[in-house]
């Protein structure tokens, strides 16, 4: 009741100060010497059909256009965001634009599984040492500039804080039917000793045959068995793919922490994981996790925070928490998956620096709007307190989000899980890295320019 109280009241405040918010908003200092010429600007997205106005905006939209209206009336020129290509195809269509340009001024926003070609091939402007621009202000993503960054360059941004990606979640009732305090598991988190070890214990105490028939009924996890091994591998300090001295892409899956968080994270799916049944389709644990006889669910945030989401129809009620650190980790993490804005390497460097000026502006929060809290959303219809507050909040810092280097010579399911993570209940982590290795290194030699 009194987060409920608490949320009316703000809202009610919120409503009532919206439009002075938004007359007491300051927009950007003008920049003097930035001229477009009444030029038109394209940032293409994969997902606008159209930037069409709405004829009844929302007040927040209304301020969002006229601060829009503003940036191109100061600056001369004429901005569309819409799609060009789709989720895969836009990698294309920045190729095809670097390789004929048309004198056309333009931007675009990338899934991070694309960016890799475009890097290696030279297409990407360097968004570093700009004059108009400041990486290390907090609009700009830290985890994301660090993905983005070889050899000291710095060749894609993104905005804001990242979406949390791989969590764990924990169904109430069944940790209540074990003994298992799940606040305590909470604690575990705030005080840095939600561990391995702490999560093996509950597993061990959570999994049971009730009825002495020789068969599991209560099992400890299900969930995606490939998103637990690969964030395993970060949460002990380890990595797939990484830069050496030299500004190389090499292969870091062979280093101590990575194949005991491969090893440990095998063993204990095989050990305490609900796994697909002979006739069960590839997403099986969706539908048993909603059923109630597992303790714990290695998924993605969107799968439970989300509206509309896959566990918006669960009985039981659920938390969640960032999957626990390793022996070698220092901290909780997740791996980020942001989409990458880029400018095509067809400009010269004036050009480049407003561009990625007029970017800055295009994309900041409208001026008075700028809610801190505005993340939440009806998070909390969902779930408890402190899944929003605690783990949510802090797997949205920088602090705590893992880049995936295999993104620059693929996508995560090409190049880790085919032959590897997939292969893994079979086979050790060194087998199978050993096996793998000629294929890495024949797209890291073609990512590196080794491959003449």
């Amino acid at each position: 009741m009194k987060k409920l109280l608490a949320l009316i009241l703000a809202a009610l405040m919120l409503l009532a100060c919206t439009a002075a918010l938004a007359e007491e908003a300051e927009y950007p200092e003008v920049v003097d010497g930035i001229d477009f010429g009444g030029a038109t600007i394209y940032v293409y997205d994969y997902w606008t059909a159209s930037d069409e106005r709405k004829a009844e905006p929302t007040e927040e939209e209304q301020a969002q256009y006229d601060y829009r209206d503003w940036i191109m009336s100061t600056y001369n020129c004429e901005i569309h965001q819409i799609a060009k290509g789709d989720w895969a195809s836009n990698v294309t269509e920045l190729t095809n634009f670097c390789t004929a340009p048309d004198g056309t001024l333009c931007l675009y926003i990338l899934p991070p599984d694309f960016v890799g070609g475009p890097m290696a091939n030279d297409l990407l402007a360097t968004w570093n040492d700009r004059d108009l621009i400041d990486l290390s202000d907090e609009q700009w993503n830290a985890g994301d500039i660090e993905f983005m960054t070889k050899g000291g360059n710095v060749y894609g941004v993104a905005t804001g804080h990242s979406e949390p990606r791989q969590c764990l979640y924990f169904n109430k009732r069944v940790l209540e039917e074990a003994g298992i305090d799940w606040e305590t598991i909470y604690d575990m988190q705030a005080d840095g000793t939600w561990t391995w070890d702490a999560f093996e214990g509950m597993l061990k105490q959570i999994q049971k045959d009730t009825d002495n028939d020789g068969v599991i009924d209560i099992y400890g996890m299900t969930g995606s068995n490939v998103d637990m091994y690969r964030v395993a591998v970060f949460s002990n300090g380890g990595s797939f793919f990484g830069f050496d001295d030299n500004g190389d892409l090499v292969i870091t899956a062979g280093s101590d922490e990575t194949l005991e968080a491969l090893a440990w994270s095998k063993d204990i799916w095989n050990t305490y994981g609900y796994q697909q049944p002979e006739d069960g389709s590839w997403d099986y644990y969706k539908d048993a996790w909603k059923q109630g006889f597992c303790g714990f669910y290695m998924y993605q945030t969107y799968g439970g925070f989300n509206d509309n989401s896959e566990m918006s129809d669960m009985a039981d009620e659920w938390g969640c928490v960032a999957f626990p650190k390793g022996p070698k980790g220092d901290t909780y993490v997740h791996i980020i998956s942001d989409n990458i804005t880029v400018i095509p390497n067809v400009y010269d460097d004036d050009t480049v620096n407003k561009l990625a000026y007029i970017y800055k502006l295009w994309s900041a929060t409208t001026p008075g709007y700028d809610d801190e809290d505005a993340w939440i959303g009806n998070k909390y219809n969902f779930t408890d307190d402190r899944a929003v507050d605690e783990t949510y909040a802090m797997l949205r810092e920088a602090d705590h989000s893992a880049s995936d280097a295999c993104l620059y010579i693929g996508s995560i399911n090409d190049v880790e899980g085919q032959d590897f993570l997939w292969n893994l209940g079979g086979s050790t982590p060194a087998e199978l890295l050993e096996a793998k290795t000629p294929v890495w290194q024949g797209l890291l030699d073609k990512f590196n320019g080794k491959d003449q």
